[in-house]
């Protein structure tokens, strides 16, 4: 072995840094920490879509004429989508315009930590909780509510791709969105309440057959609707595509419109991401 060859070994000077992807898992690893270290965050976080599950479910019980399933049923798919969006585009959108504003974003710039380390941080964080909170929403809809599991592999396959393309669009959208807000103190008002509006018109709180056609039109445009429309049909009967605005599950048009947010998703994160406000030049 050559002297070149020891010391590239021994000298700490010369060894290999991390790759993106290593850094990214480390930083993910970090997010998750912080996350879980910060108790009320998290009772709140995992609690809040159960609460109006178990409010909405218990409201509205009686039999869907025509549907085959009763009300309550139908709110268990709609909390799972609107649990998934809640822990990336409206957790994404606040804690990073809050770390811009601290200017966390500002002081990680100026390390040697490639940038795409940190958005893979948080991407490791929003799937985490992503999963654990559809875990804890679907146990509690099999346990309480009477939703069946999906008995074949084709829709646990569409379970799976409504999950991963729904939270990676809503992930890209929050980190877009975090943009928005020219303060920390304005962030949470910024995001949550176009995130509150498409939970109306989406068919979260309101069943599809009682909201205005014009209402659905603006809420297709967003990935929600058609998370909580995908995942109707993995977890509800075939009889209650009658619900639906064009009373079939329209799994093609789901995954079209998700893949776009994808993409349009990342173009936008492209666009208008900055790592620091805009009063600091």
């Amino acid at each position: 072995m050559t002297t070149t060859a020891v010391r590239s070994r021994t000298d700490p000077g010369t060894e290999r840094l991390p790759g993106v992807w290593g850094l990214g898992l480390r930083r993910g690893a970090l997010e998750i920490k912080q996350f879980f270290r910060q108790r009320d965050q998290v009772v709140f976080t995992f609690a809040f879509p159960v609460v109006f599950l178990f409010l909405f479910a218990s409201i509205f019980s009686d039999d869907v004429e025509g549907a085959g399933i009763k009300a309550s049923q139908l709110y268990v798919p709609a909390m799972m989508a609107a649990g998934i969006m809640s822990t990336s585009f409206q957790s994404l959108g606040i804690s990073i315009a809050v770390e811009r504003d601290e200017k966390v974003l500002r002081r990680l710039r100026g390390t040697p930590m490639p940038p795409a380390a940190y958005f893979l941080g948080k991407i490791w964080l929003v799937l985490v909780t992503g999963i654990l909170e559809t875990a804890i929403l679907l146990l509690v809809g099999t346990t309480l509510y009477d939703v069946d599991l999906p008995s074949d592999a084709g829709r646990w396959f569409a379970f799976a791709w409504i999950f991963v393309l729904g939270l990676t669009g809503c992930a890209l959208l929050g980190i877009a969105v975090s943009s928005v807000p020219k303060s920390s103190k304005s962030a949470s008002s910024v995001v949550v309440l176009p995130f509150l509006v498409l939970q109306f018109i989406s068919g979260v709180y309101i069943a599809i057959d009682t909201i205005p056609d014009w209402m659905l039109n603006i809420g297709a445009l967003f990935p929600l609707k058609w998370m909580c429309q995908g995942l109707r049909g993995v977890f509800l009967p075939d009889s209650a595509q009658v619900l639906e605005q064009a009373g079939d599950w329209e799994f093609g048009r789901t995954a079209l419109v998700l893949g776009a947010w994808c993409v349009g998703g990342l173009l936008l994160c492209l666009l208008t991401f900055r790592w620091k406000n805009r009063r600091d030049g």
